[in-house]
C-alpha cells in the first residue's frame, strides 16, 4: 500500500441540493367536544341526589340532579336540575352533599361524536400560526398511533400570565379511540423554510467567529475550506445560504481531521 493511500482521511460527504426545513412547535393540549354546554343549578342549596355519572348519554329535558335549597328552620321542595340540551356528560364536577349556589357550573354536556384539540402556542410563535396548519396528536393511550388535525381557531389574544395563545383543532378523521378528556401531545407544523442546501450543524465549523465548512474539490480527491453563511436551523440541520453550490459536496463527517487540501477518501455519500 502506497503512502499516498494511508494518508487519506476519510469522510462522508452531503451534496448540496435545495432542501425545505419543516419547522414545527411542541405543545400538549386536550381533548374536549366541539360544542358544549355548562349546566347550573336555578337556585343553591345541598345536592340531594345525582342521577348521572360521567359518560352518561342525557336526552334534553332529562333531570340530572336534584337540589335541597332548604336552611335550618326552612323547608322548600326539592329543586330539580334538567340538561337543557341532548349529549354526554363530559363532567361532573359535583356530588352528592356538596353546597351549591346558582353561579356553580354542576355539569357539563357536550357533542362526544364531534372532538378538538385545545393547545397553547408560546408568544415567541405566535407570528407563524393560520389557520389549515396541520400537527401530528399522539395520545397516551396509543403511543404509537398518530392522528392528524387541522387548526380552526387562532385566539385574537395572547394569554398576559402565561404568555400563550390558545388554538383550537380538529381531527381531519373521526376515530372511535380519540375520547374526549384526553391529554394530548400537539406537534404543530408551522414555517417552511426552502430554497437553501441544508447540512447538519454539526459539519460547520468556526474560526475566529467564521464558519465555515470543507468541500470536494473537482478531482473527487481533495477537499478546500469554504467560508458560508447559515439560515434557520431545525432539529440539528442548517440552511447553507451562501458559499455552497448546488451539486457540490459538503463534508458532514471527518471534517475536524481536514485542512486546507487534504486528501480524502469518501467512504459514504448521501443526498
Amino acid at each position: 500500500m502506497s503512502s499516498q493511500s494511508t494518508n487519506l482521511i476519510s469522510v462522508r460527504t452531503l451534496v448540496a441540493e435545495v432542501t425545505p426545513l419543516q419547522d414545527y412547535v411542541n405543545t400538549t393540549g386536550e381533548i374536549e367536544p366541539t360544542s358544549s354546554v355548562d349546566v347550573f343549578p336555578d337556585i343553591g342549596g345541598k345536592i340531594q341526589s345525582v342521577s348521572v355519572s360521567l359518560g352518561s348519554y342525557v336526552k334534553k329535558g332529562a333531570a340530572l340532579m336534584k337540589v335541597n335549597p332548604s336552611t335550618p328552620g326552612t323547608q322548600y321542595a326539592l329543586n330539580t336540575v334538567y340538561a337543557p340540551i341532548s349529549g354526554t356528560v363530559t363532567s361532573l364536577k359535583v356530588k352528592t352533599g356538596n353546597t351549591v349556589t346558582a353561579g356553580t357550573a354542576v355539569v357539563t354536556i357536550g357533542n362526544v361524536d364531534e372532538l378538538q384539540v385545545t393547545a397553547s402556542v408560546p408568544e415567541r410563535n405566535v407570528a407563524s400560526l393560520k389557520k389549515g396548519l396541520k400537527a401530528d396528536i399522539v395520545l397516551e393511550a396509543y403511543p404509537g398511533q398518530v392522528f392528524v388535525a387541522s387548526i380552526v381557531r387562532i385566539s385574537p389574544v395572547v394569554d398576559s400570565s402565561s404568555r400563550t395563545k390558545s388554538v383550537t383543532l380538529e381531527f381531519d378523521k373521526k376515530d372511535s379511540r380519540i375520547n374526549a378528556g384526553m391529554f394530548a401531545k400537539v406537534k404543530l407544523y408551522t414555517d417552511v423554510f426552502g430554497g437553501c442546501p441544508v447540512i447538519p450543524e454539526t459539519a460547520v465549523l468556526e474560526k475566529s467567529g467564521t464558519k465555515y465548512i470543507y468541500v470536494v474539490n473537482a478531482d473527487g480527491a481533495t477537499v478546500s475550506q469554504r467560508k458560508i453563511t447559515l439560515g434557520n436551523s431545525v432539529d440539528g440541520y442548517v440552511q447553507v445560504t451562501g458559499g455552497v453550490i448546488t451539486g457540490e459536496k459538503m463534508v458532514i463527517e471527518g471534517m475536524n481531521s481536514l485542512g486546507e487540501g487534504s486528501a480524502i477518501r469518501e467512504v459514504a455519500a448521501g443526498k
